[in-house]
């Protein structure tokens, strides 16, 4: 048997009442203190709580309604104790257990337990929260769960998403000709929706989080300060106006370290001089935060001779073809590992898929290498901090992850200070 009573245990004139948890298990009483989140006065517990049939209407109607929260919790921590082995009670489990009084678990019988369904669910609510980057991946993935369903022809439940799903799904992907990459992150955005519906008070499998994420590694493809100079070195004359257009954003977006959906938006009226430097004053579009930086004199140098004018602005889509024939033609030809688009069957719908390979480092160039180049080529020159401002990463070892350094990199490193 257990019971529950109450405690004012405050030299204070209102407080929280303490809640006791009083059993015997195994010949031994037990006592196990916790604390409520019902305030009252020192006043009218010692005086009034315990007072037979007050005249005080007001202290009647407060005896009333704290007896009915007592109670209520009483009932609750009763029926978790008969619930529970008796091995586990201790002071954690009741302040568990009060925890999930105040802040109990959501209610699910509204949502779905069937993965695609859910997967809507979790985009809908989740639309103000991420980027529309992300929102996209997001639905890329929710594509090919949709065709991996149909492949099987039946409806797949959260509480399916085991070991045994993540071996069946892969095969199924492999053999439409996707990348390992590709078909980890795809597996690692179900996790996080099956994560998110746990949240919710569904049941998910318990294997979960037992399901390993393997991918290739591939070099993190930057261009090198020789590079740039060559790109730089391009006979202007031997460019049409597109692919100067695009050089310019390309050794832009390598000395400001930012995206292409940032760095396409720079216009002059952004710019600012204090204390004879330039800045550059902007806002984020992934991540909504506003940006000061200074802009470096190779960028100047391009708005000098654009008049103070940035380049051009283009679509994305063209200039990561442009950007691939520039490096091409500065023979930027080395062979790296890394993946790209290729066609791998002429009947889909979609016939392109990344594939994992050695390629000429031109062939691999996007619009995100500027953003890596600023990460690798000023690492060690400026302060980690710096560039981790600049370039947005939550934290240091997101930076050191992003620019590839391992911990045998770092150590190499610190030699130079030794």
């Amino acid at each position: 048997m257990a019971a529950v009573n109450y405690l004012y245990r405050s030299k204070k004139e209102k407080a929280f009442l303490n809640l006791r948890l009083l059993f015997t298990h195994n010949n031994t009483n037990h006592v196990i203190g916790g604390k409520t989140k019902l305030e009252v006065s020192k006043q009218y517990w010692d005086k009034y709580h315990s007072q037979k049939s007050p005249k005080d209407i007001d202290i009647k109607n407060q005896q009333v309604k704290v007896n009915a929260e007592l109670n209520k919790i009483e009932n609750h921590i009763l029926k978790a104790f008969h619930d529970a082995d008796l091995e586990t009670i201790d002071k954690a489990w009741l302040a568990n257990q009060l925890d999930l009084y105040y802040n109990p678990p959501k209610k699910s019988k509204a949502l779905p337990k069937e993965l695609l369904p859910y997967f809507d669910f979790y985009l809908k609510e989740r639309k103000n929260e991420l980027a529309e980057q992300t929102l996209k991946n997001y639905k890329v993935v929710r594509g090919l769960i949709e065709k991996y369903q149909s492949s099987i022809g039946r409806s797949i439940k959260l509480i399916d998403i085991d070991s045994a799903f993540k071996t069946n799904f892969e095969a199924f992907c492999l053999k439409k000709g996707y990348a390992i990459n590709t078909i980890s992150r795809a597996i690692h955005t179900i996790k996080a929706v099956c994560k998110h519906a746990m949240y919710n008070g569904i049941e998910i499998s318990p294997q979960l989080d037992r399901i390993k994420l393997k991918e290739v590694k591939v070099d993190k493809i930057y261009l090198t300060p020789k590079e740039l100079k060559a790109i730089e070195k391009l006979d202007d004359k031997k460019l049409n106006e597109s692919l100067l257009n695009a050089r310019d954003w390309l050794i832009i977006s390598c000395y400001t370290g930012q995206r292409v959906s940032d760095f396409m938006r720079f216009t002059k009226d952004q710019i600012r001089i204090e204390k004879g430097k330039h800045l550059i004053e902007f806002t984020q579009k992934k991540t909504g935060k506003n940006m000061t930086i200074p802009l470096h004199p190779k960028v100047l140098k391009i708005l000098e001779e654009r008049d103070g004018e940035f380049p051009r602005p283009i679509s994305s889509q063209k200039y990561n073809n442009y950007i691939k024939k520039v490096c091409k033609k500065a023979k930027i030809k080395q062979k790296v590992k890394g993946s790209k688009l290729e066609k791998v069957d002429d009947s889909a719908k979609f016939p392109y898929r990344k594939q994992v390979g050695e390629y000429e480092k031109w062939e691999l160039v996007t619009s995100h290498i500027g953003r890596r180049s600023f990460a690798t080529n000023f690492y060690g020159e400026i302060p980690t901090s710096f560039l981790i401002y600049v370039t947005g990463h939550k934290t240091e070892q997101m930076f050191l992850n992003y620019i590839g350094k391992s911990n045998k990199d770092i150590a190499l490193e610190l030699t130079k200070y030794f």
